[in-house]
C-alpha cells in the first residue's frame, strides 16, 4: 500500500525566522523568487510593495540581523528592468 503524498507547502516566509515554510532555506528561496516573478510579472510595483512589507516584518522579527543584509536578501534580488 502506498501512502498518499502530503500536500506541498508553499514557499512562503515562516515567522519569526524568515525561513521558507516549504524547504527551510532563507526566504525568499529560489522557488519563491521564481514564483513571485511569475505572479507579479505584469505588476512590478506590486511585487516591490509586497517585498517591502515582508522586509518590514523581517526587520521586526530579526532585530540582530543588519538591515542592509535583510534588504539584500528580501528586496535587492529582483532583476532590474532593462532601459527602454
Amino acid at each position: 500500500m502506498t501512502r498518499p503524498h502530503a500536500p506541498r507547502r508553499p514557499h512562503t516566509p515562516m515567522r519569526p525566522s524568515f525561513r521558507c515554510r516549504s524547504c527551510g532555506a532563507e526566504w525568499p528561496c529560489s522557488p519563491a523568487r521564481l514564483a513571485l516573478l511569475q505572479l507579479y510579472e505584469q505588476d512590478r510595483p506590486g511585487l516591490m510593495i509586497y517585498l517591502a512589507a515582508q522586509l518590514t516584518r523581517a526587520l521586526q522579527d530579526l532585530p540582530t540581523v543588519h538591515p542592509t543584509l535583510l534588504a539584500g536578501r528580501i528586496v535587492y534580488w529582483v532583476p532590474r528592468r532593462p532601459a527602454p
